[in-house]
């Protein structure tokens, strides 16, 4: 039995969850998640046992010292509550759940059942999951952010895409399928992350998630110094691809592939919202920071590992991606899978993305300035 002790009545409660390992590349969605609890400074009311779900020679419990005294921290999934309180300065009020944690290593039906229990006794009205992927999108990009959900009701109202993915899923995908078995509304955003700078942070990615979910609930984020992280990651990816050409040359044949993929389809849909998303944010409790990206760095020195070969010290091109035809294409998570999140397997989330859609707000994508429309395309993308 669930019992709630000490959790307060929520008010329109959304649940919003991230999970490290396969469906975290560049531990974007997690790092979302993350941020809403430290911004909000969230409550944690509620962790699962370690031992029903985690396999400990994959996921290694750590040893701390707290005061002289030392303690572990098991590998384990979260629940904590954020009180939102007055968004949009006109009284209204919207409260989160968040989950965090990491991928589960077994036993995946009984975890997504305790997870929707805890949404069932706090009264949830939706569940939001977050994930990455990695794609064949430019850095230099707005980030594609793509809404895909199973329910058909919820993908006309939201403006959602429905899931036609079909092959290996991970735990986003296990969690969507038990929310609509349950008869609970369920959401996945997936940000693409680049191929070629798949190692975690990506502050952008995370960026780029945290405005579609800004969108989708109406809500406004404070962004802390996240926009500035963001801009700090490109400058640092700007510098570390010009170092060699073939990567310089890399990039800028994705840059005109995405260019010409979007020319077609823009619109002042993607202006309008974004329009929005600055108004929402002029109201001081919004906190500080707009969503746009690029620009000046911050200065400060970044580890620019992620392009590097370790052994030698030189710069890496990327590996060229098959171009294979649309239709054949799977989805944009990886072809082989990779566990939950064990030391530097972690945050390789999806395989390759598909060609970009244009700024237009349909189909489930949408072009938020920080994450614009999915290289993936919504029929290869995970639920």
């Amino acid at each position: 039995m669930i019992e709630l002790e000490g959790v307060p009545e929520l008010i329109d409660p959304v649940m919003v969850a991230a999970f490290e390992g396969w469906n975290d590349a560049g531990d974007a969605a997690s790092a979302a998640v993350a941020h809403l609890d430290r911004e909000w400074k969230g409550e944690v009311f509620a962790a699962l046992d370690a031992e029903d779900y985690y396999d400990f020679q994959v996921n290694r419990p750590t040893v701390f010292l707290d005061g002289g005294v030392r303690k572990i921290t098991w590998p384990t999934t979260r629940l904590s509550v954020v009180r939102v309180g007055d968004t949009d300065g006109k009284g209204r009020r919207r409260d989160l759940v968040l989950v965090r944690g990491i991928e589960p290593s077994m036993r995946w039906r009984s975890f997504c059942n305790e997870i929707l229990g805890f949404a069932h006794e706090l009264g949830v009205e939706m569940v939001v999951v977050l994930g990455a992927l990695l794609g064949d999108t430019p850095h230099t990009r707005p980030v594609p952010v793509t809404g895909v959900t199973s329910d058909a009701d919820l993908a006309t109202r939201l403006d959602l895409e429905e899931s036609r993915y079909e092959g290996p899923t991970g735990i986003v995908g296990i969690l969507q399928e038990a929310c609509t078995h349950a008869g609970v509304p369920a959401v996945s955003l997936w940000a693409a992350v680049p191929h070629y700078v798949s190692q975690p942070p990506n502050p952008k990615a995370s960026l780029a998630l945290l405005n579609r979910l800004e969108d989708l609930l109406d809500i406004s984020i404070p962004l802390g110094e996240l926009s500035e992280d963001a801009r700090a990651w490109q400058l640092g990816v700007d510098q570390l691809a010009a170092e060699d050409t073939e990567v310089a040359e890399y990039v800028q044949s994705l840059e005109e592939a995405r260019d010409t993929a979007e020319l077609p389809e823009a619109s002042g849909e993607a202006i309008a919202r974004e329009f929005e998303r600055y108004l929402r944010r002029r109201d001081p409790q919004a906190g500080p920071g707009l969503a746009s990206e690029g620009g000046v760095a911050d200065g400060r020195d970044r580890d620019a590992s992620y392009l590097r070969d370790t052994a030698s010290g030189r710069t890496r091109p990327p590996r060229p991606v098959s171009k294979e035809p649309r239709e054949s294409r799977e989805s944009p998570e990886p072809r082989e899978q990779h566990g939950p999140k064990s030391g530097e397997d972690k945050g390789r989330g999806t395989g390759t993305g598909g060609t970009g859609t244009g700024g237009t707000g349909t189909g489930g994508t949408t072009d938020t300035s920080d994450g614009a429309e999915p290289d993936a395309g919504p029929e290869d993308t995970e639920h």
